[in-house]
């Protein structure tokens, strides 16, 4: 079986390095962790796991029961999986919210204003004057160290039990929506009530990402299960293609995070 036939052409690279962490475990029985994976690419492992794995184990954690980005434990079937083989770091630090206001986007910009690389992060919640990043144990002490300031704001980071992890609230409204075709701007200008000149500059502009990559190419044909975003409007996600209405149209249900 052809397993590159269900994934679309830039996936290929990322399923290539999957299949080598799984031959790596068992060729050498030893257990393999990743760094932290967005959603569509531990969908991705689950995939490949579920068709090409006998002798093998698969295992998330992201720090909270409902983190977006884990990493991936990789296992012998015998291997006894625990929390701290995951290997991750909250830290936790406040600010005076009468004084300042500081978004995800601030917070991210100030980590990867450090050098170090994206995947080395997990969630990051800002709220209510407070801020949690959830790291990999290998790079926390150096955070701690360096990360003093953002946005102009003097921060003081100190490690926190996973257990003190803010759950993020997650509320899906589903809806239903005819559409011309599966194109990315015909699909985004649905759900976000934009025209389709909005929607076409949004995303040329480089503000929409598909699977959490920037995707600037309008013509994007979408499938099932693809999650949306646009800055400034927040997320989304294609749930079902539920067919061809009479007049050749295209019935779709989605659902917009809120």
């Amino acid at each position: 079986m052809d397993i590159y036939q269900h994934f679309r052409k830039e996936e290929h690279p990322f399923i290539d390095q999957v299949l080598s962490w799984m031959d790596q475990v068992e060729k050498t029985f030893q257990v393999r962790l990743t760094d932290f994976l967005d959603p569509r690419e531990q969908q991705i492992v689950d995939m490949l796991a579920g068709t090409s794995m006998e002798d093998l184990q698969v295992h998330t954690h992201g720090g909270s029961q409902n983190a977006e980005r884990k990493r991936v434990i990789i296992a012998p079937l015998y291997e006894d999986v625990t929390e701290d083989i995951f290997q991750l770091t909250l830290l936790q630090g406040s600010y005076h919210t009468k004084f300042v206001t500081l978004s995800h986007r601030d917070v991210m910009g100030a980590f990867m204003s450090l050098g170090i690389k994206r995947q080395k992060l997990g969630d990051i919640i800002v709220e209510d004057g407070l801020i949690q990043i959830m790291t990999a144990d290998e790079i926390a002490p150096y955070v701690l160290t360096n990360l003093t300031d953002i946005k102009h704001t003097t921060i003081k980071l100190e490690e926190e039990p996973l257990l003190s992890a803010l759950e993020r609230e997650i509320n899906w409204v589903e809806s239903d929506h005819i559409v011309s075709s599966l194109r990315l701007d015909t699909v985004v200008k649905a759900i976000y009530r934009l025209s389709r000149k909005e929607a076409a500059e949004m995303i040329t502009k480089g503000n929409v990402k598909v699977n959490y990559k920037v995707t600037d190419d309008r013509k994007f044909v979408l499938e099932t299960g693809d999650m949306l975003s646009l800055r400034g409007k927040g997320r989304s996600k294609l749930i079902r293609i539920n067919g061809r209405t009479k007049k050749d149209k295209v019935s779709i249900t989605t659902a917009l995070l809120k």
